[in-house]
């Protein structure tokens, strides 16, 4: 009964016990699952500015609108190629011996995942323009705007990343919108979070109850909803009225690619495999590849924007789109 009396004997039984059950606890299964999980062999780190960007994602919070998982579910294959699983994770470590910031998975999706955004959006000048002031892009955004990473600027320097912002969201202020090293640090961030392809021969998880598309009329397949594909991949940057963004974004508005019936072979590959071409806009991005784009998926966009904001080309068909779809995939590869 005197080891009960004894208030050292008590402190040090209990941190003796307390030091065990986290050894074979806590560290040795955190250690095994790290020689378990090694990194997938294309992963690649985080260069010097890509780790300096997520700082700036961390001290920003931006994990809490943001997740980067994407879950086993049919609803998040916009997200991914693929489910999200332990390897795609090996790569991080600690930030330093005081921040174990490792992994940014979020637990809620206020904004997009950002599992794949270095894939589905790799654009400098888009990326640029939504931290300045999401509303630019994205009229309904609720994301806060992060002005104190650009500053303004009367004689930008050639070493200088000038960013598009119309006049209405400088609130009066002249002269260029110009990045500062944090935003473009963040950026690069951004652009570095890609889902690394899975070796050959090792299948990739499944997608959980897929949702069944209903059945149209004698049997047709149900007419794809050009307008919700449109605003899922294109609308961020072409804009809800097609006009674009002067000297970032082409409009589609009178655009002589959309409306001819000529260009349908270039209005295709544009879709598929993206297009870089045009000195006054940055280059666009393989929207459709990424995306994984069918012929009744380019054809349901097509037609969408053929038929809005005032354009008059002539609508078609996936029969249509299939006779020149596979020679445009093949140029992609």
């Amino acid at each position: 009964m005197n080891f009960f009396d004894n208030h050292k004997n008590l402190f040090t039984v209990a941190s003796l016990f307390f030091i065990v059950l986290t050894v074979f606890v806590a560290i040795i299964p955190a250690l095994d699952n790290q020689n378990r999980n090694a990194p997938l062999p294309d992963a690649e780190p985080l260069s010097e500015e890509a780790r300096k960007g997520k700082e700036l994602f961390i001290a920003n919070g931006c994990v809490a609108c943001h997740t980067q998982q994407v879950r086993n579910l049919d609803m998040d294959k916009v997200w991914g190629k693929r489910p999200s699983m332990a390897a795609d994770y090996a790569l991080n470590t600690r930030m330093d011996v005081w921040r174990n910031t490792a992994t940014l998975m979020g637990t809620e999706r206020t904004g997009p995942d950002l599992t794949d955004v270095g894939n589905r959006q790799p654009s400098e000048d888009w990326n640029l323009v939504h931290l300045f002031n999401p509303r630019i892009v994205v009229k309904e955004s609720i994301m806060p705007s992060y002005p104190w990473l650009f500053e303004i600027k009367n004689l930008p320097s050639e070493d200088d990343v000038v960013i598009n912002v119309p006049n209405e969201f400088k609130k009066g202020e002249l002269g260029s919108v110009v990045a500062k090293p944090e935003a473009l640090q963040l950026v690069a961030y951004l652009q570095s979070l890609k889902q690394t392809p899975l070796p050959e021969g090792i299948p990739a998880p499944d997608f959980l109850y897929e949702r069944k598309k209903k059945g149209g009329a004698d049997g047709e397949s149900e007419e794809l909803d050009g307008a919700a594909l449109y605003a899922t991949h294109c609308q961020s940057c072409h804009q809800a009225n097609g006009e674009g963004l002067v000297g970032a974004f082409p409009p589609l508005k009178d655009s002589p690619v959309v409306n001819e019936d000529d260009n349908l072979e270039l209005y295709i590959d544009i879709i598929m495999n993206g297009y870089d071409a045009r000195p006054e806009y940055g280059p666009m991005t393989p929207v459709g590849s990424t995306a994984g784009f069918t012929e009744e998926e380019v054809a349901a966009i097509i037609n969408h924007e053929r038929t809005s904001w005032g354009n008059s080309g002539k609508t078609v068909t996936p029969e249509e789109i299939k006779s020149i779809f596979e020679h445009v995939k093949l140029q992609a590869q």
